[in-house]
């Protein structure tokens, strides 16, 4: 089996592409050209990355880190897909995390910002490919891209190290009329006793709201964004309350990635899934 850091290796290259900001109601606010170069050194023991940030109306920017280990906060799974992030959701201090996915010679990573106070701050989108490489940004997501039955597997990671959890997955999404959505999702982590969540969503523009079955469910939120990419986040993260991150990704017409970064209700992070579906 191989390592963390091994899965990490994933990533070398030189990665071209942009930073995308935007607020909390979709709107855009900056789109940066950016270079990441992710370069092995020492026979791959210690990683060199450059973030160049090349902006049209300012001075390049440049940042330069290398690290020869991995922080509590950071996993990967066999594909080079990760996250890495807060640990605990602490009050008074800023959470929030990054979400990375890879096909191919492409590679999509989102990072959602809350304040000090819990609430949704920043989306920042990027998208990114490999130099030297052609294969075409997909477009932006759409409702309708969404909608059908997709089959999943899905594998869930710890950050304590027990061993990983591999499961199929079924979400069911359907239109209820020109602006609601439902949605059902059946989690087979026990064949005999599968778990269901189900969930009714308003379409406003490019954000979808989903309010859960359960009474005390907070108020969910998907932004649909370029490249085929959603973001999907609680408007308020807050203690005594579980929650999760989730970045999607829809690589092919029928072919879709979703990575999920989930938090109890104390605040900690708990688990890492990655699932794989097809329509």
């Amino acid at each position: 089996m191989r390592s963390q850091w091994q899965y990490l290796l994933q990533n070398l290259g030189e990665w071209q592409g942009s930073f995308t900001r935007f607020s909390p109601q979709a709107e855009l606010i900056e789109d940066t050209p950016t270079v990441v170069s992710l370069a092995g050194l020492n026979d791959n023991k210690t990683i060199r990355q450059i973030v160049r940030f090349l902006p049209s109306n300012r001075p390049a920017e440049e940042k330069v880190f290398e690290y020869s280990s991995l922080g509590k906060g950071v996993l990967f799974f066999e594909n080079g897909a990760f996250s890495q992030g807060s640990i605990q959701l602490s009050p008074f201090a800023e959470f929030g995390a990054e979400l990375g996915l890879i096909h191919g010679d492409r590679r999509l990573r989102l990072v959602q910002l809350f304040t000090p106070n819990g609430k949704l701050d920043k989306i920042t989108l990027i998208r990114e490919y490999l130099a030297g490489t052609t294969t075409p940004e997909r477009p932006p997501l759409q409702v309708d891209d969404l909608v059908g039955k997709w089959q999943g597997e899905a594998v869930t990671i710890y950050p304590d190290w027990r061993s990983p959890d591999t499961y199929s997955t079924q979400l069911q999404i359907e239109r209820l009329g020109s602006d609601r959505l439902a949605q059902q999702l059946t989690i087979y982590s026990t064949p005999e006793n599968p778990y269901q969540i189900s969930s009714t969503g308003k379409i406003t523009g490019s954000l979808l709201y989903f309010e859960g079955s359960q009474p005390d469910r907070q108020m969910t939120q998907v932004m649909l964004l370029p490249d085929g990419a959603s973001a999907t986040c609680p408007q308020q993260v807050q203690l005594r309350q579980a929650f999760f991150l989730e970045v999607g990704w829809l690589v092919q017409p029928n072919l879709r990635q979703r990575l999920i970064r989930r938090y109890n209700d104390k605040g900690e992070w708990t688990s890492l899934t990655l699932v794989t579906e097809r329509k």
